[in-house]
């Protein structure tokens, strides 16, 4: 078995690790060596004293959804929240808000809705782009999209180009969960596979889509599939590059929330700890050395825990989040605001920078 301080060194030099070594990685480091190695890793990729950070706004197309995937504690069926559809009215105000607190940007996400059409979805984005232009669509993501494709039968690069005909400025990275089809067929049998997932990300890049990727982890996943999960990734990354493509411009990660969830009821749930998130931030950093950003990602695991994985490999808070349904479904309620995030980062020993969807500074 590779040493760890081998892997230390790999590490730093940007070599490529395999699952064994990752997952020996992953079993054996001491955590403060392990975030140590990640920060320096950190350093080298994206600089030594900034944290971005940026403002917008989710909001939920409708809670309607055919997907009903068992971690999820928002669509109608989990019973959580009532049946609804965003009114025209309701985005006004909603808009209005995130642009009165300096946002320009709405992550726009529904479900897999069997009522609309895309059709639908393109009136959608062409009203929202009348009333507000400035304002970037980061909307859908990959199951939407085949959801979308296979309803309408059309491919995912024809379904994608009437969208970003329609308004599409950036494609989020939800979805992706466990990039395992073992997995997805317990957890979400009806949404796209791992495969279909990889391949709207593929045309996405390839039409200049800004994209970012994902992980929900902590629930029916070995460890080692979750670590496959971050292999698929880089080897992705490594293929956009090697075909031209901007590829993945962050990694997000965030544990399962099972409060109220039929996956919790239905499997044993044990949430993950907050040294648990700390050492996926590290492992993360280090495996992914070819995408450059990796989030803290504080509404799930809350503020302390974000700050310290500052010092663990990742070296952006994501966004204030001035509206969020899908984890406040299952009880967790952390909140942030402007002055909250600039102060968080400036307490953890960093600079707080401001950047939009395409990590461009402002």
């Amino acid at each position: 078995m590779t040493t760890l301080g081998v892997l230390y060194e790999k590490a730093l030099a940007g070599e490529w690790f395999s699952l064994a070594e990752t997952q020996h990685l992953w079993e054996a480091a001491p955590l403060d060596e392990l975030m140590a190695v990640a920060h320096r890793v950190r350093c080298q990729q994206v600089g030594v004293g900034e944290v971005t950070w940026q403002i917008d706004r989710n909001i939920n197309i409708t809670n309607a959804c055919a997907s009903a995937c068992l971690f999820c504690g928002f669509h109608v069926g989990a019973g959580n929240v009532p049946l609804f559809t965003t009114t025209k009215e309701a985005y006004r105000l909603k808009i209005a808000e995130l642009l009165a607190l300096g946002g320009d940007q709405v992550l726009l996400q529904g479900g897999l809705d069997p009522r609309m059409a895309l059709a639908d979805y393109e009136a959608l984005f062409r009203w929202l782009k009348s009333e507000f232009p400035t304002v970037k669509l980061h909307a859908l993501g990959p199951p939407e999209v085949v959801y979308i494709a296979e309803r309408g039968g059309l491919s995912i690069r024809q379904t994608l180009e009437r969208l970003v005909a329609a308004g599409l400025d950036s494609l989020p990275g939800a979805g992706a969960e466990i990039l395992n089809d073992r997995v997805r067929q317990l957890i979400s049998p009806r949404k796209a596979s791992a495969a279909a997932w990889l391949e709207v990300m593929r045309e996405a890049q390839r039409m200049g889509l800004l994209t970012s990727a994902t992980m929900m982890y902590g629930h029916v996943e070995t460890l080692s599939e979750r670590l496959q999960h971050l292999l698929t990734l880089r080897d992705f990354q490594a293929e956009a590059v090697a075909e031209g493509r901007r590829g993945f411009l962050a990694f997000i990660a965030w544990p399962f929330q099972g409060n109220g969830t039929r996956l919790a009821a239905q499997y044993h749930y044990q949430p993950v700890t907050g040294t648990e998130h700390l050492r996926l931030i590290a492992v993360a950093r280090i495996v992914l050395c070819n995408i450059p950003h990796i989030q803290a990602s504080w509404l799930t695991v809350g503020h302390e825990v974000a700050a310290q994985s500052l010092w663990g490999g990742a070296d952006d808070m994501g966004s204030i989040m001035i509206e969020e349904n899908v984890v406040a479904s299952t009880g967790r309620h952390f909140r942030m605001d402007k002055a909250g995030m600039t102060a968080l980062i400036c307490d953890a020993g960093f600079t707080p920078r401001q950047r939009n969807q395409a990590y461009e500074l402002l």
